[in-house]
């Protein structure tokens, strides 16, 4: 569901998709974050029949960090675990669109993040918001905090859910 409500917002086709989902457990070379529900990691893949750098194609992992999920849901029952981890998804396929259409550089400055996220986190609402999913409502309203002016993100009080 993620990936098709994004590929119609970005007119994007099945086959200029080039990602993969993971959790920690099938991960094996990435270790536990404490703070994000998810991260986006660069993977380069080489085509068997080649050693030609023009033939490396660039993969996005999605690493689904479970246990941060199930802390969260946790510490906030009212949370549905399908509507968050459909926003979750839709957040890092959004990323992963703005990385290979080079809106956004991979490699950012941490300030080019912050803003990075709240726009990421605006258009994921916008693409979620009306989707018939229970509890989205609630998910929005924990994310609530992303979707504002940017300068309200800087307060030292802000409890900031990461994502990326």
């Amino acid at each position: 569901m993620a990936e098709e409500v994004v590929s119609d917002t970005f007119k994007l086709s099945s086959g200029q998709w080039r990602y993969d989902i993971k959790t920690l457990d099938t991960m094996n070379d990435v270790e536990p974050d404490p703070g994000p529900l998810a991260q986006v990691i660069l993977a380069a893949r080489q085509r068997s029949d080649s050693c030609l750098r023009s033939q490396r194609v660039d993969v996005y992992l999605i690493c689904l960090q479970d246990h941060a999920i199930l802390e969260t849901l946790e510490a906030h029952p009212w949370l549905d675990l399908f509507a968050l981890v459909l926003y979750i998804v839709v957040h890092e396929l959004i990323h992963i669109e703005r990385f290979s259409r080079f809106k956004q550089n991979f490699q950012a400055t941490p300030e080019e993040t912050h803003s990075e996220e709240a726009r990421v986190h605006r258009l994921t609402r916008q693409i979620v918001e009306n989707l018939p999913v229970a509890g989205i409502d609630a998910v929005l309203h924990f994310f609530a905090h992303w979707h504002g002016p940017i300068d309200a993100l800087h307060t030292p009080d802000a409890i900031v859910p990461k994502i990326r």
